[in-house]
């Protein structure tokens, strides 16, 4: 099967690259869990909660900035289905993003927060202050990348690389890694691996013969 190029104007090439940097914060998320018997109850008990967890933060040093506003929700729970059903109670809930830069302290924070009354912990995510920059370094990578394999191609076919004419983002989703661990630490110790952050680009250039 052979394919025809239409309109022959130069070469097209993705590149991507990815870089790593140690992380320099973490952010937690802490959440308050409560069923009760009625709705002025589980509000009572969650609020409880909540304070007692925003004091061991204070207590911690974390300031009230790094405490993102609650997400606060409340609603009816019930057993089986149909009309058969019974009212188990109302559940309030209350999430928070708790944002630190003590990550050799951060197994230990959470364990006081637990303790305080959060009833769960939804994640825990690494991440680097200046993001930006470490996105910005991938981009000129991957841009690197590019044009190296545009010109591998172009002396495979004996030519030249021209200017390029063309430059498109390819979105690439940054993510921050981390994995528990039993090695150099108490067992199931967090331990934070690199952030990495990937970016792509497609690059088009003229030829020269």
């Amino acid at each position: 099967m052979t394919q025809a190029i239409e309109e022959p104007w130069g070469i097209s090439v993705f590149g991507s690259a990815t870089v790593r940097s140690e992380p320099g914060l973490a952010r937690v998320q802490p959440a308050v869990d409560v069923l009760e018997s009625s709705p002025e109850l589980a509000f009572r008990k969650a609020g409880e909660a909540v304070a007692r967890l925003r004091a061991v933060l204070r207590r911690r040093g974390v300031p009230d900035v790094a405490v993102s506003g609650s997400r606060l929700s409340l609603s009816s729970e019930y057993d089986g289905h149909g009309g058969g059903r019974t009212l188990l109670g109302y559940r309030c809930q209350a999430s928070y993003a708790v944002e630190t830069e003590a990550l050799d302290d951060l197994e230990r924070l959470i364990v006081d927060v637990v303790d305080a009354g959060a009833h769960r912990i939804d994640s825990v995510e690494f991440d680097v202050r200046d993001r930006p920059a470490l996105l910005d370094e991938a981009r000129r990578r991957a841009v690197a990348a590019a044009r190296r394999k545009a010109q591998v191609y172009a002396e495979a076919a004996d030519a030249r690389l021209g200017p390029v004419l063309h430059i498109q983002d390819v979105e690439s989703q940054p993510f921050a890694a981390f994995r528990a661990t039993g090695g150099g630490g108490p067992s199931g110790a967090l331990a934070p691996d690199a952030v990495e952050v990937t970016a792509g680009v497609l690059l088009g250039f003229s030829l020269r013969h």
